[in-house]
């Protein structure tokens, strides 16, 4: 589904992202994982275009996507949910998720969207600044579906919210995936939640991936040593 390789992103003379090479196959959802300033946000703003890459190809469904800008990779199938959430704090529910109807053409929300957000559909005419932090990163998830991409992408969505939504954020996801045959990149902190919700685990140290393996090998320890500064 989503082909990394050869790929290096850079700022200035350093080197963040460096000759990775990674491959997230349909319907699966990885995780990876990392201590802060290791690598994780830059890959996910590279992906979807906010950081420019330095070399290697990034392919979905074999079409190159490094010369697209970011409303180009949304429009291939790249969907995008930023560190902090990023809503519009000003607008209601209703209308932050018809932000991510632009590049489909449609003018109506697809129903199933408050389907698996019930509570935005309770509270579609509030303002987003107004929703607590689990509602907003259910609008900010359910704004990046609005484009029906093929791969969603989100970064450190666990940030600020609390452990009981945690948990029902991973099922959520497993359900997205299940009913709409996406495939899922989580960047993350937090093992527990990397591993309720993914298939596979990465560890993501200074830019390489040094350790990649199945949800059900992974070793809690081992994930630990490399997360602890």
């Amino acid at each position: 589904m989503l082909q990394i390789s050869d790929y290096s992103v850079a700022y200035g003379q350093s080197t963040i992202i460096g000759d990775m090479n990674l491959t997230l196959n349909p319907n699966e959802i990885i995780a990876v994982l990392g201590r802060n300033g290791m690598g994780k946000t830059t890959l996910m703003k590279s992906l979807i275009g906010m950081i420019p890459s330095q070399g290697g190809s990034v392919t979905l469904k074999n079409k190159e996507l490094t010369p697209l800008k970011s409303f180009e990779r949304v429009a291939a199938g790249v969907g995008f949910v930023p560190q902090g959430r990023m809503i519009f704090s000003t607008m209601t529910v209703k209308e932050n998720i018809e932000t991510g109807l632009t590049s489909t053409g449609k003018k109506v929300i697809p129903s199933d969207l408050y389907e698996l957000f019930p509570v935005l559909d309770e509270m579609k005419d509030r303002r987003g600044g107004n929703l607590s932090g689990g509602q907003q990163q259910q609008l900010a998830i359910a704004r990046a579906l609005a484009s029906e991409p093929s791969v969603l992408l989100l970064d450190e969505p666990t940030e600020g919210i609390q452990p009981s939504i945690i948990k029902e954020m991973a099922r959520t996801l497993k359900k997205i995936r299940d009913k709409r045959g996406l495939s899922i990149m989580v960047s993350e902190q937090v093992l527990s939640f990397a591993l309720d919700v993914a298939d596979r685990i990465l560890v993501i140290e200074k830019g390489k991936i040094v350790l990649d393996v199945p949800v059900a090998e992974a070793d809690q320890e081992t994930i630990s040593k490399y997360l602890s500064v």
